[in-house]
């Protein structure tokens, strides 16, 4: 496949995934961009160990961590929910209790060891399927997919430890 085909099949796809993990369209269209950029420049490395679009994104979540450092930044994980954000029938006290929930999730997520974090920002924020994130790895379907449910249950549990 060339390039220009790549780009064209992959770009949306690419950009979906960084705008889910910046939440940020100009973020995303630089990030995508510097993606492409790099892809073109090692086109060559590529050896087909996994799908192309997984290692674009891979690309791209490397081009991300590194705008992050740049920034000196965290994104929140709960960008874009408040009060401005809430359902019309929402009360305060729901609100409060969905940002209680949203800021024990991102604590217990920047707590996780990996490859439970990885797999599990992937999968949610990646939308790739078991057997790609088995591929990422060099591991199975059903090794991700067990290995996703078991961040979920940490996840669950640092929940529940931070109730009492």
């Amino acid at each position: 496949m060339s390039f220009e085909e790549a780009y064209r099949r992959y770009f949306s796809d690419v950009y979906a995934y960084i705008r889910r993990l910046s939440g940020d369209e100009r973020i995303a269209e630089e990030i995508t961009g510097e993606t492409f950029f790099q892809a073109m420049r090692s086109l060559d490395r590529f050896r087909g160990e996994c799908e192309l679009r997984v290692w674009l994104c891979q690309i791209a979540k490397n081009r991300y961590r590194s705008y992050l450092k740049r920034q000196r930044r965290l994104v929140p994980l709960d960008e874009g929910i408040g009060p401005e954000a809430a359902a019309p029938d929402e009360t305060p006290e729901e609100q409060f209790l969905i940002r209680e929930d949203l800021d024990g999730i991102r604590r217990a997520l920047h707590g996780m060891p990996e490859p439970y974090k990885e797999v599990f920002m992937w999968r949610v924020f990646g939308e790739l399927s078991f057997r790609e994130i088995g591929g990422l790895f060099g591991r199975t379907e059903n090794w991700a997919c067990v290995t996703y449910h078991r961040a979920k249950s940490r996840i669950a549990a640092a929940l529940e430890e931070g109730e009492k």
